[in-house]
């Protein structure tokens, strides 16, 4: 069981990497601490390697962005959830970019492995909502939804961000024309 200034030092750090990394990939574990307010032997003992940490960032964002399918269908229909969620993925990857400096390939693959299943639970809960309704056509896969807005982070976000764009354009052939 771990105690909850532990958990509380855990948390600092992540949210203090998150927004260091992000920022500066080359940012340092030291200044990572000291951002965090906490010691460099917490952060090594919670993190052991910048790896691991740049790791844990980007599986926090993951299990957040997962976590938010289900609220988002509480408060919207489907299309609109979906258009939310997407969008929250796309901000995310797109910061994701910046933290891939300070991993290696391997870790990159990890990241991917650890991160699909979720993420394409999450669609397919989406998608399965809007099936259910009618608003989305029933052949609509997760697997290609995913492959489609993969282009959508590596869409040019300025001088005018065309991901929107690109976004509308993939619900409207989501959704059931009658």
């Amino acid at each position: 069981m771990v105690r909850s200034d532990a958990r509380e030092n855990r948390a600092r750090i992540l949210a203090a990497a998150r927004e260091a990394l992000t920022a500066d990939g080359s940012t340092s574990m030291n200044q990572i601490a000291q951002r965090a307010g906490v010691g460099a032997g917490t952060l090594y003992r919670n993190f052991p390697t910048r790896e691991a940490l740049v790791l844990a960032v980007y599986q926090d964002e993951v299990t957040r962005i997962v976590g938010t399918a289900p609220e988002l269908l509480a408060k919207m229909p489907p299309l609109e959830a979906l258009r939310h969620w997407t969008t929250d993925l796309v901000e995310a990857m797109r910061r994701k970019h910046g933290l891939g400096d300070a991993l290696s390939p391997g870790a990159h693959q990890a990241i991917s492995e650890q991160s699909y299943g979720p993420v394409v639970a999450a669609i397919t809960e989406l998608l399965d909502a809007g099936k259910k309704d009618g608003s989305i056509r029933a052949d609509a896969d997760p697997g290609d939804f995913l492959q489609l807005t993969g282009a959508l982070w590596r869409a040019a976000s300025t001088p005018q961000d065309r991901a929107p764009h690109m976004l509308a354009l993939i619900l409207d052939g989501l959704r059931t024309h009658r």
